[in-house]
């Protein structure tokens, strides 16, 4: 089998919008039009007339476009039931074709990633491209799916691919996606016995000083829980917020005669 032919590929069902930005493959050219395969829909071939292949007159179609050229094309029409798309190559600018050939390459990228998880958990082909159309559906794009869990971590996941898996992918994330921002967390229990508790909390809580170079939330999730996150431009920064919080909180609330600790959530 060749590489091309068991490479994994994950591809949409059903149809196209119109207006939509897609890249495919053409399969053949004729007098009036090239056809072009869809390289992100399964089994679907749409058809650029000759007058929507370039602007201008086109004296020989043939030197606009080649069997096998990859072109990304603008979805002009759809008919489900004669099984007809009507695709156009001029209406896309230079900017949309450039910005959606490298969304196709992360793409591939992307299918790979999976396949590399996947030496981790050993789920079938089958399997394997199911899970794949879930994060499509839910992401739109398995590249997307990578990215949120670089940038949130593998939690995100949970519901759609299971933990171990998961974690799998957000392993292969952090090492190929660098995010533009990071995030930290944890859990804060603080618990004061005194009748004037809840005023204890809030002075411990309200000394959190603020930092230039991280984003800082806290939220109350349920007594005696406070979650934290700190968003940041890279995990140095974010790590040394949150340890100097961490000390702040905890010293201050053994200062005023309460009991506080605080656990790491996974991101």
């Amino acid at each position: 089998m060749k590489e091309e032919d068991s490479r994994l590929i994950i591809k949409r069902t059903g149809y196209p919008s119109v207006g939509e930005i897609v890249v495919g493959t053409v399969t053949r050219v004729l007098d009036f039009g090239a056809f072009v395969s869809l390289d992100e829909y399964e089994n679907k071939e749409g058809m650029v007339h000759i007058s929507e292949v370039a602007s201008g007159w086109i004296k020989d179609i043939r030197e606009h476009v080649k069997k096998g050229q990859k072109v990304v094309c603008k979805v002009l029409n759809v008919n489900p039931k004669r099984g007809h798309i009507d695709l156009s190559i001029k209406d896309v600018n230079e900017r949309q074709k450039r910005e959606k050939l490298q969304q196709w390459k992360n793409e591939m990228a992307a299918f790979k990633w999976l396949e590399i998880a996947n030496q981790k958990v050993n789920l079938s082909r089958e399997e394997l491209v199911k899970i794949g159309r879930k994060l499509l559906k839910e992401y739109d794009s398995v590249y997307s799916a990578f990215e949120e869990a670089a940038y949130e971590g593998y939690e995100v996941l949970l519901k759609i691919v299971g933990e171990e898996f998961a974690k799998a992918m957000a392993e292969i994330a952090r090492e190929n996606i660098k995010p533009k921002k990071v995030k930290v967390r944890g859990i804060f229990e603080v618990k004061f016995f005194q009748s004037d508790g809840v005023e204890r909390i809030r002075k411990v809580f309200s000394g959190i000083k603020p930092t230039d170079n991280a984003k800082v939330d806290m939220a109350y999730i349920g007594a005696p829980r406070y979650r934290i996150v700190i968003e940041a431009e890279d995990y140095k920064v974010a790590e040394n917020a949150l340890k100097s919080i961490v000390e702040y909180v905890l010293k201050t609330t053994k200062k005023l005669g309460g009991e506080a600790k605080f656990v790491r959530e996974a991101v």
